[in-house]
């Protein structure tokens, strides 16, 4: 929305099962501890054996200069977490028209953060560019060095992440 700022921005309210239940803005949402929801979009390499890890802005109000290895982020008021997680991956890298897979719904809950995390997943050997007001720095990880160092809890990593990268990582396996 021109115009708004981004503490001011509508986001979705959700309640503990899922649902949602109306908007609020999103100050309020992070103040009241209020449930929403979130996408995390994994960019995978197009051989399927990396990751694109990025470092994010020392500004952000959440996980502040944490390294991560999704893009994404909160569900505004009336949209879909499909279309969420399609506008966050072209903000903040710049990828378009490629299409996601949708490949879990999780819940992350720790102290006043509580979101339902829908995490999908795209491959994409294109260029990539970063939104400078929230990604710091990126490149390339293979999946191994990723799933070593989000098992480090020293590793500044974004909370939210890790659990989902974790899941994505056992999901892997079964």
């Amino acid at each position: 929305m021109a115009g708004v700022s981004a503490r001011d921005e509508l986001v979705a309210v959700y309640d503990e099962a899922g649902e949602p239940v109306g908007s609020a803005p999103r100050w309020r949402m992070r103040q009241e501890g209020l449930w929403h929801a979130a996408t995390s979009i994994l960019v995978r390499s197009g051989d399927g054996t990396a990751a694109y890890v990025h470092r994010r802005t020392e500004h952000k109000d959440v996980n502040p200069g944490a390294h991560d290895c999704f893009a994404g982020g909160v569900v505004a008021a009336g949209e879909l977490p499909g279309s969420c997680a399609e506008r966050e991956l072209a903000e903040e890298l710049g990828v378009r028209g490629v299409p996601l897979e949708f490949r879990f719904r999780s819940v992350f809950e720790r102290g006043s953060i509580r979101h339902h995390g829908f995490v999908y997943e795209v491959r994409w050997d294109g260029p990539l560019v970063h939104q400078p007001e929230e990604v710091a720095d990126g490149w390339w990880m293979p999946l191994a060095e990723l799933r070593e160092r989000v098992a480090d809890p020293e590793w500044p990593f974004a909370a939210d992440s890790r659990q989902f990268i974790q899941e994505w990582f056992t999901r892997q396996e079964a």
